[in-house]
């Protein structure tokens, strides 16, 4: 969990699909078929969907109220944005009348945190913050830097209700970057179910898919993995099937901070580190907001730890564990 944006590591072998830099569409539409298509930016990665049977005048009016949707998000979310109500909490350290869907996104969060030992705790950007100043200046955090740093992350610092968020401490940050995009999605599958569309693939960072491909299939989704460059792969190493689930993907050196690429940008709140655990981690979950946040959480830990949180959250499931 970080102010920059995971670099996900998807690929999507289906016709509803976009294919992105990290990752391609197989299958396709059938001649004759009608296919509408949308491709923007959420939280700062790239986002696409693709509507099969559907008219480019038809889809209209359903890609202006996803592009509202999520203009709204961002404006509650993103770490990007100067004036998001998450940008304002960090600055000010108090934000009062928090939005409804900040509130839903820490009640989960104190979920994962109970559920991973703090392995997923978004009160970790400070570390984030204080690694990229270090690799601007041409090396690391020293070893006072990241007591400091240390010092302001916890769970337990952090408090919230329907009235207010409070940062507790000064020099304190909050990041949902790590479960944000999850929830970006299942708000968007909500929204085209409101729509009426009920067979949907989306993707918003994280995938999330809603009843099956138009030939009733299950849709299915690609997990391909970075290179050590820290590009994607174009060959997936393991199809999974969504059947009203969702998929997320985690790549601790997808996006590195420094020019040497040994600094990725996931972050362990326990000790203010760069995760080194896992090369790749893809979790399915009922929500695409679960399986995020677990997939951050997991390159955090082993494999016991792992095996623990699952048993504690049994409706998710670990799809792709990669050193």
């Amino acid at each position: 969990m970080t102010g920059l944006t995971r670099r996900r590591f998807i690929t999507i072998s289906a016709a509803a699909a976009g294919a992105g830099a990290a990752g391609w569409a197989s299958g396709g539409v059938a001649a004759g078929v009608p296919v509408a298509r949308w491709r923007g930016v959420t939280m700062g990665a790239g986002a696409s969907m693709t509507l099969d049977g559907v008219s480019t005048a038809q889809a209209a009016p359903v890609f202006a109220a996803l592009e509202r949707e999520l203009a709204r998000l961002e404006r509650i979310f993103s770490l990007f944005c100067a004036d998001s109500a998450i940008s304002r909490l960090n600055r000010d350290g108090v934000l009062n009348d928090p939005p409804a869907e900040m509130l839903n996104l820490l009640s989960l969060c104190a979920t994962l945190v109970e559920a991973t030992g703090g392995a997923f705790d978004p009160t970790v950007q400070p570390a984030w913050a204080a690694y990229a100043r270090a690799v601007r200046g041409g090396g690391l955090p020293d070893a006072d830097t990241l007591a400091t740093v240390r010092a302001r992350i916890g769970w337990d610092k952090l408090q919230f209700d329907t009235s207010r968020v409070v940062l507790t401490r000064p020099g304190m940050g909050l990041t949902l970057n790590g479960v944000a995009q999850g929830f970006v999605a299942d708000r968007v599958v909500g929204m085209l179910r409101g729509l009426g569309l009920d067979n949907v693939l989306v993707n918003m960072g994280e995938i999330r898919a809603l009843g099956s491909r138009r030939d009733g299939r299950p849709w299915q989704v690609g997990i391909v993995a970075p290179d050590a460059a820290g590009a994607a792969t174009r060959e997936p190493v393991r199809t999974v099937r969504l059947a009203g689930r969702a998929l997320a993907t985690s790549a601790p050196m997808g996006t590195v901070l420094d020019a040497d690429g040994k600094v990725g940008h996931i972050f362990d709140p326990r000790t203010a580190r760069p995760a080194h655990a896992w090369r790749l981690v893809s979790v399915s979950a009922p929500n695409a907001a679960l399986a995020d946040g677990l997939s951050t959480a997991f390159c955090l830990m082993d494999r016991g730890a792992i095996d623990a949180a699952l048993g504690r959250l049994p409706a998710a499931k670990l799809e792709l564990l990669s050193a």
